[in-house]
């Protein structure tokens, strides 16, 4: 069927955009490849057990990523979310049911001071309490060592802050929670290339449990996955939703429901990922980036540059303005792009537009381009 054909979003009156931002949950989260939309197809020609759906998908994640045991949640905050319960609660069922109430739990999870960002109340969800520990400028292994007390359950671990000045690495991290009997959750969120690094975290590093956002891999916006040690992952599915069901667990995680198609989807998303040539992709990606830089180029103020950090899956293309000269700032730029038709989606930081190119379609940055160079001229 053609897209005139299938219009749903028009069928509701809801604008089509286009993603320049990348793999934003506001947008929709990804683009589905082919395969991963005819396995989500297929997976919905029959029912399952869901219990060993779980088991067996998890099997595949895990054998792929080098971890011990692995499950697919409803997101990475949810792993989070599910994690930081498990690591209090254990297997007790007892436990399990009385989140979020914590009382005569080690419940607290440190967390270096200057790591702290959007995402880490996940860990407050199912009763947690965050501890900061050192200040802006860093965190010593004293300092986090003598953090550690009574009451603590574990290190929380944002895997995008390692190797910021003054942010222990986190093989650091997960030796000082070894010496004191304590768990490391980390967040690798979009930590998934190189693919080396993805397979380190998962089961190199010696974290207890690793969440991963599987909308980062090609999966469904509402996908995630979480694997680390066995007994650890035992834990989160008893806090899960199909325990809730199966073994009356009463679990928190029962809200945190993921249905067969996504979990089909997860697997056969990673599988893709780690099959894909990356190296090809990044070249796609330049390519579309060169392509709206050049409809900017030569414009007063306004100077484009394709930038991409060690450790990121995607190039992006930073378009710096300098205001004086341009007449307008970035964000009057972003308003008028997402105002137009089609709307277009950029993101901000400061005076700079910065702009991502695995979320477009073919022919996208061509329209992009045409657009940027209107809203600044």
């Amino acid at each position: 069927m053609d897209r005139a054909t299938t219009d749903v979003y028009g069928m509701l009156g809801v604008r089509r955009v286009i993603n320049a931002c990348g793999h934003m949950t506001l947008l929709g989260g990804s683009r589905l490849s082919p395969r991963v939309l005819a396995a989500m197809a297929a997976a919905n020609d029959a029912f399952v057990d869901m219990a060993e759906l779980l088991e067996r998908s998890g099997r595949a994640v895990a054998a792929r990523l080098g971890a011990e045991a692995a499950a697919v949640t409803s997101g990475c905050f949810a792993g989070l979310v599910l994690g930081a319960a498990a690591i209090m609660t254990g297997t007790d069922p007892a436990r399990i049911a009385r989140l979020p109430a914590t009382d005569g739990m080690r419940h607290e999870f440190l967390i270096q001071a200057s790591t702290r960002y959007h995402y880490d109340r996940a860990v407050t969800v199912p009763g947690g309490r965050l501890v900061p520990v050192g200040d802006a400028d860093g965190t010593t292994a004293a300092q986090l060592e003598a953090a550690i007390g009574p009451r603590t359950a574990g290190i929380l671990y944002p895997a995008k802050a390692e190797g910021t000045p003054g942010v222990l690495p986190l093989a650091d991290v997960v030796a000082i929670a070894r010496r004191a009997g304590i768990a490391v959750l980390v967040d690798a969120a979009a930590e998934v290339y190189p693919l080396e690094r993805m397979r380190w975290l998962a089961g190199g590093s010696g974290a207890d449990l690793v969440c991963f956002g599987a909308k980062y891999f090609g999966s469904a916006n509402s996908a995630g996955v979480v694997c680390g040690r066995r007994q650890a992952v035992d834990a989160v599915l008893l806090n899960n939703f199909v325990a809730y069901e199966s073994a009356d667990t009463q679990a928190l995680g029962r809200g945190y429901k993921v249905d067969r198609h996504e979990v089909i989807a997860t697997v056969v998303a990673l599988e893709e990922w780690f099959a894909l040539d990356h190296e090809a992709r990044l070249a796609e990606e330049e390519r579309r980036l060169r392509t709206i830089a050049a409809a900017v180029e030569g414009l007063a103020g306004v100077r484009a540059e394709i930038v991409r950090e060690q450790t990121s899956p995607w190039k992006r293309l930073v378009v710096r303005l300098d205001v004086h000269r341009v007449g307008t700032t970035a964000a009057a730029v972003e308003a008028a792009l997402r105002a137009g038709d089609p709307s277009i989606r950029v993101r901000v930081e400061g005076n700079d537009l910065v702009l991502a190119a695995h979320t477009l379609d073919h022919g996208d940055a061509e329209v992009v381009g045409r657009h940027l160079r209107h809203a600044l001229a």
